[in-house]
């Protein structure tokens, strides 16, 4: 499944972007309660420049919050970063446990992306198939560099705006690194097979492309087919980075709304969509949630 790993690559030095044409992108929310408002916006964390500037609605709303609320500011600790990563993501084994035949195939990904073997060597399985998951997109014309949560973490941190993290580094990756040798092999099997058989094409151009547009019948669509993919890797994005973190994020908007008015909270869009999706989740506990787009 395409959308497992991508969080990750969200982090490292937003670029600026050209001003552009400026129609909705991804999905906005309206939160309510005890008369603050938070405003709950769908990021994709990926990009391209044609993405930027956003819309002028939530650029003001962006403007005039006194908090930015991210799953991870990529623009903090550089260092507490790769510390995660050498934790959660690198060990000596590596990916050794490859077959030969696995082994094949994955080298041939690597000439196709130009990376070179011995620098991906040390990566874990669950890391080495994040790192060919980015590589797809990239080469479906999305950049990790451009993401959107970079984007919008640039603005605050420019504008000298308040920039809150709901997770951390460390708790994104231990999730993946609480499969099994065996589970993170399968994993990145699954991403091999997905990438070879353009599964991940499509599926980098639908996630795309209904952020882009802010399609509410294409991530509806999106929705259903993470919550029917019986995969491995699906199942885990669904079970573990969707369902398994919404709960705890919805915990923290609800903490910086009881604080702050007129806050902005952005997290991936795939969290705001779907039976247990952050909005979901905050309207079964009292919260008025209102969908702008």
């Amino acid at each position: 499944m395409l959308f497992c790993s991508l969080f990750l690559f969200a982090l490292g030095p937003a670029v600026a972007v050209e001003q552009g044409a400026t129609p909705n992108r991804g999905a906005l929310f309206k939160v309510q309660q005890d008369g603050h408002t938070l405003y709950l916006f769908g990021t994709i964390h990926v990009g391209a420049r044609d993405f930027y500037p956003l819309e002028p609605r939530l650029a003001g709303l962006l403007k005039n919050a006194p908090v930015l609320a991210l799953e991870i500011d990529p623009l903090a600790d550089q260092q507490k970063l790769a510390r995660s990563v050498q934790q959660y993501g690198i060990s000596a084994k590596g990916s050794s446990a490859l077959s030969p035949e696995w082994r094949q195939r994955l080298n041939r990904l690597l000439k196709q992306y130009n990376i070179a073997p011995e620098t991906v060597a040390p990566m874990k399985p669950w890391l080495l198939a994040s790192v060919l998951t980015v590589s797809e997109f990239g080469a479906q014309g999305y950049d990790a560099a451009l993401a959107v949560d970079a984007y919008l973490a640039k603005q605050a941190h420019d504008a000298g705006q308040k920039v809150l993290e709901l997770e951390s580094p460390d708790s994104q990756m231990a999730l993946f690194d609480k499969m099994t040798p065996a589970e993170q092999l399968t994993f990145l099997q699954e991403t091999i097979a997905g990438i070879e058989d353009k599964e991940q094409a499509d599926q980098a151009r639908e996630i795309a492309e209904a952020w882009r547009h802010a399609d509410v019948k294409a991530l509806d669509a999106l929705a259903l087919k993470a919550e029917g993919d019986d995969s491995l890797s699906g199942r885990f994005m669904q079970k573990v980075l969707l369902e398994g973190r919404n709960p705890a994020l919805a915990d923290g908007m609800v903490k910086l709304m009881a604080r702050e008015n007129n806050s902005v909270a952005a997290i991936g869009v795939l969290h705001l969509i779907g039976k247990a999706s952050v909005p979901e989740l905050l309207r079964k506990r009292g919260l008025t949630v209102e969908r702008i787009y």
